[in-house]
């Protein structure tokens, strides 16, 4: 007979840097009985797609302002603090860049939040970045980081280190998504620009150097803006938060289909990716769904940090 499991208390949870609530998605889809779900963003579309999703969410706008947040006890605080300075993809400006440095108010909060609750949990998220980056966030936090490569849980490569003082996750096994298991039917229009447009069409057809070259085992190839194969075919490239397909036009993927058709991800696409429900963040334009999603979670890998949870 199994022992009897008591149920979960109810949790209040404090999301920083909160986005579009996926933080939210992967608590509850990890079973936490959330009593109240806070939330710091000023992102305007961001929120509009939290609150469709989640009305139940209270709001309280900037993170400069939390010394006049009215809050209960916390039991968890979590946020994913903007990253452009930790990036490889960056300037490298680290702690300097105003945005990263944001980091700095989680942990202010943080320990303001621990004179009510010495016991709170929390989770921070970001990107790979350097050593002596990682090695300060760690000491700041006082518990080491675990990296974590979504494409564990999904058909995107998206490299990540969290922070979280609750037992470690376990091993999570590879569930083997490939990026042809998440695509819509290749006929779907997603428009690329014209420049990348007129480069696909510039590639000709059956006897094309490009396409005689490519082994085509796959109804798609994945390239990048020149129309050069990437590594990596079974998976896509990490989205980022630029304004278009999900990523900054220097590295986002396009699929070249054999009947010489190319095309983006679609926002529906890039959901799947981010292991959210389809049209998730339907509402606002696709501009800012692709931007939204290239901030977000994966939210399969904060739900198995959660189920770790005592």
């Amino acid at each position: 007979m199994k022992p009897l499991r008591l149920p979960r208390r109810k949790l209040n949870i404090l999301s920083l840097f909160d986005g579009m609530a996926c933080g939210l998605v992967a608590a509850k889809r990890a079973g936490l009985r959330v009593g109240n779900y806070f939330a710091s963003e000023i992102d305007k579309y961001a929120i509009q797609i939290a609150m469709k999703n989640h009305p139940e969410i209270v709001q309280l706008g900037s993170i400069e302002n939390y010394q006049t947040w009215e809050l209960p006890k916390i039991d968890m605080i979590i946020g994913g603090s903007p990253c452009q300075g930790f990036s490889f993809a960056g300037k490298g400006l680290n702690f300097d860049d105003p945005r990263s440095a944001l980091f700095f108010k989680f942990v202010e909060i943080l320990w303001m939040l621990k004179e009510k609750n010495q016991d709170i949990k929390f989770l921070l998220e970001n990107v790979k970045m350097k050593n002596n980056c990682k090695d300060a966030i760690s000491e700041l936090l006082q518990v080491e980081s675990v990296f974590i490569n979504s494409a564990l849980v999904s058909a995107q490569n998206r490299e990540r280190y969290y922070w979280f003082n609750f037992p470690g996750p376990k091993l999570l096994k590879d569930k083997n998504i490939k990026l042809k298991d998440i695509l819509e039917p290749i006929d779907i229009s997603c428009n690329i620009g014209i420049r990348a447009k007129s480069k696909c069409l510039r590639v000709g057809g059956i006897k094309s150097p490009f396409y005689s070259k490519q082994k085509w085992d796959s109804p798609f190839i994945k390239t990048d803006l020149q129309l050069k194969s990437k590594y990596n075919q079974h998976k896509a490239s990490c989205l980022t938060g630029g304004a278009h397909s999900g990523g900054h036009h220097s590295d986002m993927d396009l699929l070249l289909f054999k009947n010489m058709e190319c095309r983006r991800y679609t926002p529906i696409e890039c959901e799947r990716l981010q292991t959210l429900p389809d049209n998730y963040t339907e509402g606002v334009s696709n501009t800012q769904r692709y931007k939204m999603l290239g901030n977000g979670w994966t939210v399969d890998v904060i739900k198995h940090i959660f189920e770790q949870m005592p």
